[in-house]
């Protein structure tokens, strides 16, 4: 159990060196063994017109939670396709999704997950994606070409 406990530890550490997750509010719930889930606390700026979460937040939960699960069994992950498929208006107090790694391979990582909103004690099923991610080498490939990285946007826009 401690080394779950640890590995959730990592991945929150990991969300928190990405300032979109940081900005949306994601809150790393698990982490271990294939699965992750996310939870992200009902705001009204992250709603589009209606009043419901927007579907550009939806995919944002749907990738980072697969991205997440993927992290656990293969390391720094970079998606290459995502498909989301909203099912339901997704209104509640609060979102969470849940993924897991589908199958790992060398060169590829897929992934599904679904997104549920809370209402009160009730979880209602909003959205379901799938997600496939390529592992990073641990070397150049890791970081971006421009050498852009959270910590350099956040000192830059300090200036």
């Amino acid at each position: 159990m401690v080394e779950a406990h640890s590995m959730r530890d990592g991945v929150a550490a990991l969300s928190a060196t990405a300032a979109f997750n940081a900005w949306a509010g994601f809150e790393v719930v698990d982490a271990a063994d294939g699965r992750a889930e996310l939870k992200l606390p009902w705001r009204a700026d992250l709603g589009q017109y209606a009043g419901f979460l927007h579907a550009a937040m939806i995919g944002g939960m749907i990738d980072t939670a697969c991205g997440f699960a993927a992290f656990t069994l293969s390391g720094r992950v970079l998606a290459s396709h995502i498909s989301v498929n909203c099912l339901a208006p997704a209104a509640g107090d609060a979102f969470v999704a849940r993924a897991r790694v589908v199958k790992a391979g060398r060169r590829q990582v897929f992934a599904h997950a679904e997104l549920f909103a809370l209402r009160g004690d009730e979880e209602h099923l909003v959205a379901t994606g799938d997600v496939i991610l390529v592992p990073l080498a641990s070397g150049a490939d890791a970081a971006p070409a421009n050498g852009d990285t959270a910590r350099s946007r956040a000192d830059a826009s300090a200036r």
